[in-house]
């Protein structure tokens, strides 16, 4: 299926393109410039595979230079630009437009360095994420951010999209865990943000790029904040029979004033999936499991995990699992990573959707799914971060059928317009992209979308870069008939009960 900006939202030029390729040329070599469809064809989306649209041209420059000659070009002539990483994202973030060159980052892989006694990494934005704590182990530190994809994702990319991961709940989000960035505008001038310690001069701009999905500028180096190998790191596996159980455990949890290094959770349809699949010795016949870990020193680990336990044991956990090992341990952060690769064989496809809602509303937002889903007849199986709220709700579908991927995607609006009700956002970590465009109107005021613009054309006044990506212009919304919710207004009556 083919994803088409909307009008207001679309930059239009009248460059040839044989032309342009000619002057791209002049600064890349011939293997680093595709043109031809068959070429084009691997990066027509990303994770997002529902959607694609066949790039115009595709760039791939090795230097700094480079990068910059094709930003410059591309200013000059009024060509849109967009920004891929590893091509992992789920939002449609990097999905290309017909019109203008793909920039992909993949040629920017190295690791510059390693500075063990401030604890900081500088790397390039194609390093895998990964491969920092490959890299840092040696000198017992490690890069936190941990999502779900880090064996292949890329650091540009997290940044971009402020990745998070399981152990986001205790260590916080890419944002947390940057120190600095190297950007190149849409102009192709290079400029150097953030100031290698917590704080610093002037606007926090670092944190103003995170998150903002390419719009911005195109990130060519981050310096990354390092961490102390924990000593300990015990994680506890917990069934429930009910999801309603499982999900209150979770809130009692975190209101016990613990802060759990990952809580996770994951319900029947999910379970069997993963254990089918990975074998990571996951309960069958549960309705929703927990998975709770501690880490830090030895003996605060032990007191963490005994009061966990009697938390879960209280909200009427029907087993409780310490994993008694370190490979053990592992094997149940693997079944968690593999969710989405296992969601393929109890369905032809799936739609991951990404949400965060506060957690006292976790039960009932979840029960609200549930009724979603048999009111438009499609599957829900759901795997999320319980800790902080942000909810992964995987949608089943078939695309071969007829009508099923917009039943799919109709649904998997309402559940975001489900978390902004209950006070929460449509976003936790996979970003808007093109994805979340039209609920961000229901997100967002006109007025605070204007301000969103108005940033916007501070960095990049034509609209050139990631054009019809993560801020719908007003005329969409107006199309899009969208009703501004104020969060946690609870406007439609059944979902007063939450």
């Amino acid at each position: 299926m083919s994803y088409r900006i909307h009008p207001s939202e679309r930059v239009g030029h009248s460059v040839d393109k044989a032309a342009f390729v000619r002057m791209l040329g002049e600064y890349l070599k011939p293997d680093s410039l595709l043109s031809d469809p068959e070429d084009l064809r691997p990066y027509d989306c990303d994770g997002l595979s529902a959607y694609k649209t066949l790039p115009w041209i595709v760039a791939l420059p090795e230097t700094m230079e480079q990068a910059q000659a094709v930003l410059r070009l591309c200013h000059q002539h009024g060509i849109p630009v967009v920004a891929r990483g590893a091509g992992t994202g789920l939002s449609g973030g990097a999905l290309p437009v017909d019109n203008g060159v793909l920039l992909s980052m993949a040629k920017f892989n190295r690791i510059l360095q390693i500075d063990p006694v401030n604890r900081m990494a500088r790397v390039q934005p194609g390093v895998r994420n990964t491969a920092v704590s490959e890299a840092a182990a040696p000198f017992g530190l490690y890069y936190a951010p941990d999502p779900s994809s880090q064996i292949a994702c890329t650091l540009g990319g997290n940044i971009a999209e402020n990745a998070g991961g399981v152990h986001c709940l205790k260590y916080g989000l890419t944002v947390h865990n940057l120190f600095g960035i190297k950007l190149l505008t849409v102009e192709g001038e290079l400029i150097d943000l953030g100031s290698g310690g917590l704080d610093g001069p002037g606007y926090d701009l670092p944190a103003l790029v995170t998150g903002s999905e390419g719009l911005l500028g195109v990130i060519v180096e981050a310096t990354l904040k390092l961490l102390p190998l924990p000593e300990t790191a015990r994680v506890l596996l917990a069934a429930f029979d009910s999801i309603q159980q499982a999900g209150d455990a979770v809130a009692e949890i975190i209101g016990a004033g613990l802060v759990p290094a990952g809580l996770e959770m994951m319900d029947n349809l999910i379970i069997r999936a993963v254990e089918a699949f990975i074998h990571a010795g996951y309960p069958v016949d549960a309705q929703a499991i927990i998975l709770c870990e501690m880490d830090g020193l030895t003996e605060q680990v032990e007191a963490d995990l005994t009061r966990a336990k009697e938390i879960l044991e209280r909200m009427g956990a029907s087993e409780i699992r310490l994993a008694q090992s370190e490979a053990e341990r592992k094997k149940f952060w693997a079944g968690r990573k593999s969710a989405f690769t296992a969601a393929g064989r109890i369905s032809p496809d799936y739609y991951c959707m990404d949400g965060t809602i506060p957690r006292r509303h976790l039960a009932g937002a979840l029960q609200r799914i549930a009724e979603l889903s048999a009111s438009y007849g499609i599957g829900v199986a759901n795997v999320f971060h319980a800790g902080d709220g942000n909810l992964h709700p995987l949608i089943l579908y078939d695309a071969n059928q007829p009508g099923q991927l917009e039943r799919a995607e109709e649904l998997g609006g309402k559940i975001l317009e489900l978390c902004v009700a209950v006070g929460g956002t449509v976003t936790g970590e996979h970003g808007v992209g093109m994805e979340k465009i039209n609920q961000m109107c229901i997100q967002f005021s006109p007025a605070e979308l204007a301000q969103f613009h108005a940033v916007k054309a501070a960095f990049d006044p034509k609209g050139l870069l990631n054009p019809g990506k993560a801020v719908p212009s007003l005329h969409r919304c107006a199309e899009f008939g969208a009703m501004h919710i104020h969060q946690g207004a609870l406007p439609h009556p059944d979902l007063e009960r939450f």
